[in-house]
């Protein structure tokens, strides 16, 4: 994934599946410059991580 799309699927009302090494997370903020996101497993917000866009699978 790039980080114009990570962002498109911040800002989209509609839920879009997305997978970090086979997991699904939901995407909480994406930094352009380093090309990272923090996100999150869906079933356990408090445990969040900075990961490469790159790394992100769109379902």
């Amino acid at each position: 994934m790039d980080v114009n799309r990570a962002q498109e699927i911040i800002r989209s009302e509609s839920k879009i599946e997305v997978q970090y090494q086979g997991q699904s997370v939901w995407i909480d903020g994406v930094d352009e410059k380093t090309a990272q996101a923090r996100v999150h497993t869906e079933g356990n917000p408090a445990n969040s991580k900075t990961v490469d866009v790159g790394q992100l699978v769109e379902k």
